[in-house]
């Protein structure tokens, strides 16, 4: 391995451990000080990450501002980092939710020091798990993250922060334990066919894509597809593995809560899409409808349980349930709408259900309960903040001109089209009742909006309510900022990650000698997806294609029109 030394993407992961490291120094008297140090960091960190947007090109699948020097050689481990388009917003939503959650943590009144250190800590972990190109420092950041995240929980949470805490962590390791044993198993199975041990995500699927890696351990393959599946299920988290999720979301405090929604749960999505497409081709279409039942029962699960909550936090912890089912029934459709739905989903997820997380803690800050029967005629007391609220739980809905609108619609026209073709054996009776999901959706938040903002009120502490102060303003509209510019001008998100999503899709379903290979710089997906093979080139920014390897829709052609069909053709 040739050693390129750290560079920006280290400089914005490990920011903010030096932030951790200047207040571990520094007095705990000194709040506002404290507070100060982590908004700053957190806002520079924010700051290198759109340097990162800034320098990253869309117009290629490999991976970007490769960083790499060696760890542990000996044992084949490496710090190998770099970026494409599956991870590249990941990234700009870890910085930007990590800034914004600080600031709202200027309501955080005891053990600041300690407080904002875990928030620091918590960042660098989470942007870690996007940029690791080696799967043991991918796990090392993976699990690290609980770490934070446990002690947030059950130090600054509610009444059942022990509880919910441990919960927590109990579920995410015991699912990551599964993931542990397949990363060995993956080398183990590269030594055996190669003579030495590698954990580079980029030369495993190298040899996957060659046809190389799983020749002698065809059998192996959907074992270990399942244990790396469990972790990713467990973290996204689908039924029956999301009991953790509304306990964890309930008793966290308002930052822990958008963070968790916003960006701890991306990561089971994301391992979907860096690691379980593009290592298992041979078993995963036999593994697509067991999965995207439970991503169909998870959808309406969680809109049917948050439909009769009684907490408005609890409502909007199980509508993350069901939202996260829209992901992943995108994922599984295995088609390039539904991935590119799938992909956006998550961002948009991140967005809204982070903003409604950050306005209930608005609220609650205030009057000190989140139950719907001491709530009530709020919109005359704080019009400003029911506007934004309103805002918000629309684009959660998913109306058209918000950002929820189209990612839902990417992934439901995924998985329609999936189940027209008849792949994988998928029935339209899924993507049907998926659709009925969004009704739902509808009526359990416009229900929530309604029983908040509008009807008597009755509660004397509401009455004397003020609307939101001018920097909770600024915070909360930088939200529907980004609501309205991707329901707007979708492009500016998926034409950077198209490329990446591309080549996952083809890596996940083309026959061995057509699949895209993270190695080879010579193939890149072109402007009408295909696979080609590129001239000699200096950089990514531009190519010339000189042989086409494998057309878009080879393994996924659209039905013929009717008229044209055999059998109509033969009546006439």
């Amino acid at each position: 391995m040739n050693a390129t030394g750290f560079g920006l993407l280290s400089a914005m992961t490990f920011l903010p451990m030096l932030g951790v490291i200047l207040l571990l120094i520094w007095p705990a008297e000194d709040v506002k000080a404290i507070r100060g140090v982590t908004l700053v960091t957190t806002f520079i960190t924010f700051i290198l990450s759109l340097f990162v947007l800034i320098r990253f090109t869309g117009n290629t699948y490999h991976f970007q501002l490769l960083e790499q020097v060696p760890w542990m050689p000996q044992m084949g481990i490496n710090y190998k980092v770099g970026v494409d388009g599956i991870s590249i917003w990941l990234i700009l939503l870890t910085t930007f939710l990590s800034f914004i959650s600080v600031l709202f943590s200027s309501y955080v009144k005891t053990r600041v020091k300690q407080y904002m250190a875990f928030m620091l800590l918590l960042e660098t972990t989470m942007l870690g798990v996007f940029i690791s190109l080696d799967l043991i420092l991918f796990y090392a950041f993976f699990e690290a993250s609980l770490i934070p995240m446990f002690f947030l929980i059950n130090i600054w949470g509610g009444e059942r922060r022990t509880y919910a805490a441990v919960k927590f962590f109990i579920f995410t390791f015991a699912g990551s334990i599964f993931m542990l044993v397949g990363i060995i198993a993956l080398s183990q199975i590269y030594r055996a066919q190669f003579g030495s041990l590698t954990f580079d995500i980029v030369k495993i699927q190298s040899a996957i894509a060659q046809g190389s890696f799983w020749v002698n351990f065809v059998q192996w393959q959907v074992w270990i597809f399942w244990a790396f599946a469990l972790a990713f299920l467990v973290k996204c988290p689908m039924v029956p593995f999301h009991t953790w999720l509304p306990d964890a979301h309930v008793e966290a405090p308002t930052a822990g809560s958008v963070i968790l929604a916003g960006v701890l749960l991306k990561m089971g999505t994301y391992g979907f899409l860096r690691f379980v497409l593009p290592f298992f081709p041979d078993v995963i279409k036999d593994q697509v409808l067991p999965i995207m039942i439970l991503a169909v029962i998870g959808i309406i699960y969680g809109a049917v349980v948050a439909a009769v909550q009684v907490d408005v936090k609890k409502l909007v912890a199980y509508s993350s349930v069901a939202h996260m089912g829209f992901v992943m029934l995108g994922i599984f459709s295995l088609t390039h709408n539904g991935l590119m739905g799938g992909a956006m989903q998550q961002l948009n997820h991140g967005i809204s259900t982070g903003a409604l997380f950050l306005l209930i803690g608005l609220l609650y800050e205030r009057i000190h309960t989140r139950m719907f029967k001491d709530l009530g005629g709020l919109k005359a007391q704080m019009p400003i903040y029911a506007a934004i609220f309103l805002i918000v739980m629309l684009s959660s809905v998913g109306l058209p001109t918000t950002n929820g609108f189209i990612g839902e619609f990417l992934a439901m026209l995924g998985a329609f089209e999936a189940a027209f073709a008849g792949a994988y054996g998928l029935n339209i009776g899924l993507s049907v009742i998926a659709g009925f999901g969004v009704v739902l959706a509808a009526v359990y938040l416009l229900v929530m909006f309604m029983r908040t903002f509008y009807g008597p009120n009755e509660n004397p502490t509401n009455q004397k309510l003020r609307d939101l102060k001018p920097w909770e303003i600024v915070m909360a509209s930088s939200f529907v900022l980004f609501i309205f510019w991707a329901g707007l001008y979708p492009n500016t998100f998926l034409a950077p990650m198209e490329k990446s999503i591309g080549a996952v899709r083809m890596m996940a379903i083309n026959p061995v000698g057509q699949r895209p290979n993270w190695d080879d710089v010579q193939t890149e997906i072109d402007a009408d997806g295909n696979l080609v093979k590129v001239a000699v080139r200096d950089s990514f920014a531009s190519y010339t294609s000189t042989e086409l390897i494998a057309p878009a829709n080879l393994h996924f052609p659209a039905p013929a029109p009717v008229a044209s069909r055999p059998e109509v053709i033969a009546r006439r």
